[in-house]
């Protein structure tokens, strides 16, 4: 299988750490020139520091910038005018009661989760399809977008509307080399929880390992791998689809929730 990405430019959005991060290291090792995106410089630089010393023959970037209003999108749009591989990656979560988030969360949530792929896409696709080449969109969106979170409804609403944006997209590349697919990955253990979940251990008068495991006894139950996935093994999947071996995978919605989505279609 040709999974060699030589000679191709990636942009992952959200890559200073997590899926991101695990991303764009795996892309680097297929050879692909990475661009990485955060909104802190210290923090891409640490990514950057990261990646090459893993590859250290990688050809590695990073830009600064907010996604999550168009004047950061159109910034970022303008320093990298063009690419062969669009990663969305770039998100937010927000566990919360439904009655108790104001439609300053919902917009919130759309801007940063759903209007930052969808200006991206609308620029790099249209430059892909233009020029009649080669090239790759991935959504990074959730089994959230399918089993919807009781706790975080905005959150999975956001989710299951990048499947239907990036669904619709991937329409505009039928008959070309180009294609668009969403990768749901399920509960992942990324640098932040530490911290949150932690700080919620301490407050409910449990340990951090008993919290983690209620994810899967609680509130996923139906988790055929019951239990956090690496944020590696979200990124073999996107890794994959990005790649010359995915090439008659189109419109699809990859799965790498651990069999929490029981449909099995």
């Amino acid at each position: 299988m040709d999974f060699s990405l030589d000679g191709k430019l990636a942009l992952v959005t959200g890559s200073t750490r997590g899926i991101g991060l695990a991303t764009a290291k795996g892309l680097a090792q297929m050879g692909a020139e990475v661009v990485i995106n955060g909104r802190d410089q210290a923090a891409v630089d640490r990514a950057l520091s990261d990646i090459k010393a893993l590859t250290p023959d990688a050809s590695v970037h990073g830009i600064v910038a907010d996604l999550s209003d168009a004047a950061g999108c159109d910034a970022l749009i303008k320093a990298l005018p063009a690419v062969d591989i669009l990663v969305n990656n770039m998100g937010i979560y927000e566990p919360k009661a439904f009655f108790d988030i104001p439609d300053e969360d919902w917009q919130k949530m759309f801007d940063v989760n759903v209007m930052s792929g969808v200006r991206l896409t609308r620029h790099y696709l249209k430059d892909m399809l233009d020029e009649k080449v080669w090239g790759r969109v991935v959504f990074v969106s959730s089994e959230s977008g399918i089993y919807i979170p009781k706790e975080m409804v905005h959150y999975g609403f956001s989710k299951g509307a990048q499947l239907v944006i990036a669904r619709g997209a991937a329409e505009m590349t039928k008959g070309t080399n180009i294609t668009v697919n969403s990768v749901l990955p399920g509960p992942t253990w990324v640098e932040a929880h530490e911290g949150r979940f932690t700080a919620r251990a301490e407050a409910q008068g449990t340990t951090l390992d008993a919290l983690k495991s209620g994810t899967f006894t609680e509130r996923r139950p139906a988790s055929l791998l019951q239990r956090f996935a690496t944020p590696e093994e979200v990124a073999n999947m996107i890794c994959y689809v990005c790649s010359p071996a995915s090439s008659a995978t189109n419109g699809a919605a990859l799965r790498v929730e651990g069999g929490i989505v029981t449909n099995p279609f």
